[in-house]
């Protein structure tokens, strides 16, 4: 378990013997800090870490890790010297703040020390769609067999992997984390912290476009986890993406890929998806053929099944251990099915949206019985892809919902492209906002209708499902 020395000695090289407090796990949202905790105070154009510190140590916090003066009077190490490595223990006696040049840096460095102290093995997940889903699935299958920790929702950039790395102790075998790509070297710089040996790459999309530049930028930043696997290592590829499958000439490790093709190393056919009931398939690996029925939503989940039993694979799990977990959990997080208040079903996947997942969401709404209803929100961050991306949802929307309901400007795109893909105009509703669609979904929707509903979050399509559950 991380102690205070360990802090020490990874920011200054100094390991004092009195420095013996446990810090439980660290956090950078003063509510979200639990007793024994580190509070890391970030600077913010909005808001100020270091105005919290005083609620964290009321909340419980041991330390607070801060790079200037916290208002308040608090006992302060200051950190940008050794501390002497005979200091008395109560130098160290929390509450106490810690003084560092830079908070976020002094959090990375923690991380990437602590890192190095313990024995498991790392699995890292990026992608454009589906990390979240494979992170939980990929965890379930591994705590068959060890003691598993996977990284909290999304917390997959420069500031949630290291407080992730926090969390780490010699009780744990294994850690599933995501890695999110924003910028170039990204990957490359959460690799170097937590030294991933196994890497798993879903897709290469195009959410985040408007940031990276194109499909091509996107490639170079989620090929920098395969380039940093070691040669121990194994780097689990989509074999059905053509952008990921060029990743097996980048990287040292082990290339295992997956997919719908008879050419990868394991693959599915026979796909049939049963709607809320899950999906089947047979699984094909060197000589074995296994048919399988797991609980996941929509035929695109099979991917998600296929990478979790590649990292099973990859790590000498046997097949009764990945099939218990697969079958353990529910993976499909991000959707969920509710009642509305007058008996429609309504899927609600307002997690976020990008052309990949809205496509496969559609494709989930089209395994289902009922008069379909399609909501779909702008989708953000496409960048040069905006118009395609959108007008690809509009003709998928046309083949699969009997209605289509558009919620926002980029919205305008989707259902002139449902039109043009044959669905007839009395049959679309376009809405500038949220606020505006509700009323109409109350007063059209009826209890024989099964209703999707996606958008980016900024355009917070979850107010819809809300209002639709409240009775009025």
């Amino acid at each position: 378990m991380l102690i205070l020395a360990d802090v020490l000695e990874a920011l200054t090289n100094s390991r004092p013997a009195g420095a013996t407090a446990v810090i439980t796990e660290a956090a950078v949202d003063s509510r979200q800090v639990i007793p024994g905790g580190m509070f890391v105070a970030l600077p913010g154009e909005r808001v100020d870490g270091h105005e919290y510190v005083a609620d964290a140590f009321a909340r419980g916090a041991s330390f607070a890790l801060v790079q200037q003066d916290a208002p308040g009077s608090f006992r302060t190490l200051n950190l940008l010297a050794a501390p002497e490595a005979s200091a008395p223990a109560e130098t160290f006696a929390p509450p106490l703040c810690l003084r560092v040049e830079n908070s976020l840096t002094a959090l990375q460095q923690i991380a990437r020390f602590w890192r190095r102290k313990l024995e498991l093995k790392v699995i890292g997940i990026t992608g454009s769609v589906g990390k979240s889903t494979t992170k939980e699935a990929v965890a379930e299958v591994l705590n068959t067999r060890y003691h598993t920790l996977k990284s909290p929702g999304n917390l997959n950039n420069e500031i949630g992997l290291p407080l992730t790395m926090l969390k780490l102790g010699p009780v744990y075998e294994r850690a599933g984390l995501e890695m999110g790509f924003y910028v170039p070297g990204e990957i490359a710089f959460l690799c170097e912290i937590a030294l991933p040996q196994i890497g798993v790459v879903t897709n290469i999309g195009t959410v985040h476009a408007e940031r990276a530049g194109s499909q091509e930028a996107i490639f170079h930043g989620k090929s920098e986890l395969v380039q940093a696997l070691p040669a121990d290592g194994v780097a689990i590829l989509n074999y059905d993406d053509t952008w990921v499958r060029q990743m097996a000439g980048l990287t040292k490790a082990r290339v295992f890929f997956y997919g719908l093709d008879p050419a990868a190393d394991l693959w599915a056919d026979e796909v049939e998806g049963m709607g809320l009931d899950g999906i089947r398939f047979v699984l094909h690996y060197c000589r074995e053929t296994l048919h399988v029925h797991l609980p996941m939503i929509g035929q695109h989940s099979v991917h998600t099944a296929l990478r979790a039993a590649a990292v099973g694979l990859a790590d000498d799990l046997t097949w009764e251990e990945i099939l218990d977990g697969l079958h353990m959990g529910q993976t499909q997080l991000r959707l969920t099915a509710v009642r509305a208040a007058n008996g429609a079903l309504v899927l609600d996947d307002t997690y976020n949206a990008s052309p990949e997942s809205t496509l496969a969401a559609l494709n989930l709404l089209a395994e289902l019985e009922g008069r379909k209803v399609a909501v779909l929100g702008d989708m953000l961050e496409l960048g040069p892809y905006e118009q395609q991306g959108h007008e690809m949802v509009g003709m998928r929307a046309a083949q699969v919902a009997e209605r289509l309901v558009t919620v926002g400007s980029r919205g305008h795109m989707i259902a002139a492209a449902a039109r043009r893909a044959g669905l007839r105009s009395n049959k679309v509703a376009e809405f500038e906002s949220t606020e505006e669609a509700i009323p109409h979904l109350r007063k059209s929707l009826t209890g024989k209708d099964v209703v999707l509903v996606k958008g980016s979050h900024g355009v917070r399509m979850d107010r819809i499902v809300t209002a639709l559950e409240v009775i009025e």
